[in-house]
């Protein structure tokens, strides 16, 4: 990359000016895992947390999380959500969320999607923080992003 769009001729930050690109089907998918104890995994997909159900609860910060990037990280464009889609799966070591959002408009959804999947880590951690401090957030990563002029890159 030869220059960094979020800056100006002078350095400063700066919001990408998006105006002239063309409108394109965007997608993008990220992924989160919760590291976790097996007895606190157990709970947590058996449905036996003290805060009642902890995925869906994920499930739904996620989704809102992903409507509002734009709120939270100060350079991102608002942009007209056509689908958030989290899942949210037992693995070996705990928890992964993967969260896919799509969306026809001038500028990518990667932000929208790591949000997401970061906001969805971090409740799954609040509504499993009381049967266990210890448990660990990461890697949060992009998998997938397609549209627009830069086109496909996976992971």
């Amino acid at each position: 990359m030869d220059e960094l769009t979020h800056l100006d001729e002078r350095g400063r930050a700066r919001m990408v000016d998006v105006g002239a690109k063309d409108s394109t089907d965007r997608e993008a998918v990220a992924e989160a895992v919760v590291i976790l104890a097996e007895a606190t995994r157990t709970a947590l997909f058996g449905g036996s947390l003290p805060k009642g159900d902890a995925v869906a609860v994920a499930r739904v910060a996620a989704i809102q999380a992903a409507k509002r990037t734009a709120e939270l990280i100060p350079l991102c464009h608002p942009l007209a959500l056509s689908a958030v889609e989290v899942e949210i799966e037992q693995i070996e070591v705990g928890a992964r969320l993967v969260v896919t959002v799509r969306t026809t408009d001038r500028t990518g959804v990667e932000m929208e999607a790591l949000t997401g999947a970061s906001v969805g880590a971090l409740t799954l951690y609040d509504m499993v923080k009381g049967v266990e401090r210890g448990a660990e957030i990461g890697p949060i990563r992009l998998l997938r992003k397609s549209g627009g002029a830069s086109g496909r890159w996976e992971r």
